[in-house]
């Protein structure tokens, strides 16, 4: 390789590299671990959520998944059983929500359909509106797991690092709304 553009692409990735830095340094509050305590909405009930950034989509525990039809749209009925994390008090609460998006899924064992909904999931002091495909997550130590499109609103993601933020939400905490990327 010429000396020339050797250099020109050390360079390049230098700038790269103290940019990323530089970003890191500006939004170090914003820095979440690979797992923290999040409290699903509006009961607040908290609970651990794994930050996978080898999922795209959300994943929220829900039971006695039901598809219906409602004014002509597809709804889905479901149960939430969250324990929460500080009290260990169970809350179980039986939601009805118009299906988001249908999901097709392959991985090892095969492929799986699922539905997404709209939920809202507090993370830090701030309220999010995400996209969670409903799923039994029961024999799983995380009750949520938050894919790429959540962890973009929040922040970086720092792999060693655990329970950076508690969740401290109320009604005057900032609200990042869904917006579909589609």
């Amino acid at each position: 390789m010429h000396k020339g553009i050797h250099h020109s692409l050390l360079a390049m990735a230098c700038a790269l590299l103290l940019g990323g830095a530089a970003v890191a340094d500006a939004s170090e509050d914003k820095v979440f671990g690979w797992v923290e305590k999040a409290t699903v909405e509006p009961w607040g009930v908290e609970v651990k959520a794994k930050l996978d950034s080898g999922a795209l989509t959300s994943s929220l525990d829900a039971r006695d998944i039901e598809r219906f039809e409602k004014d002509g749209e597809e709804w889905v009925r479901f149960r939430l059983e969250l324990e929460d994390e500080d009290s260990g008090e169970v809350t179980t609460e039986t939601l009805e929500r118009p299906v988001n998006r249908k999901l097709l899924l392959r991985g090892a064992g095969g492929e799986t359909h699922r539905v997404t909904v709209i939920m809202t999931i507090c993370v830090g002091d701030t309220l999010y509106e995400e996209d969670f495909s409903l799923r039994n997550r029961e024999n799983m130590l995380y009750p949520v797991l938050l894919g790429r499109r959540t962890i973009e609103h929040l922040g970086l993601l720092d792999a060693t690092r655990t329970f950076q933020h508690q969740p401290e939400c109320d009604d005057d905490s900032p609200r990042v709304a869904y917006e579909d990327d589609d």
